[in-house]
């Protein structure tokens, strides 16, 4: 898989800020079929540090419903995959491109 198949986007959110703060841990929605392996070689070339863990979870699809004028519309969210990257100690990223 290329780079840019595998990393799709960080995710920014509470709970992934104070993962990043307290444990080192980055998040990353990735790619359906992306393999840890193939995560860690693209963090570690897209930006330039030492991965010291990877673990994934497929978030499931969530079904959505709202009221409209022309009644009841039903669909879904897709599921993705995510992936918590641990860094090795000392080290970080920079998310919000400050430095």
């Amino acid at each position: 898989m290329k780079l840019a198949d595998v990393l799709v986007k960080p995710v920014i959110s509470e709970k992934s800020n104070k993962l990043s703060e307290k444990r080192n841990t980055y998040t990353f929605k990735v790619g359906r079929k992306a393999n840890k392996l193939e995560i860690k070689k693209a963090v570690e070339e897209f930006y330039g540090i030492n991965v010291v863990e990877v673990n994934t979870v497929v978030v499931p699809a969530k079904s959505k419903s709202r009221f409209t004028k022309a009644g009841v519309i039903s669909g879904s969210k897709p599921a993705y995959k995510k992936a918590y990257v641990t860094v090795a100690e000392g080290e970080n990223i920079d998310l919000y491109g400050t430095l």
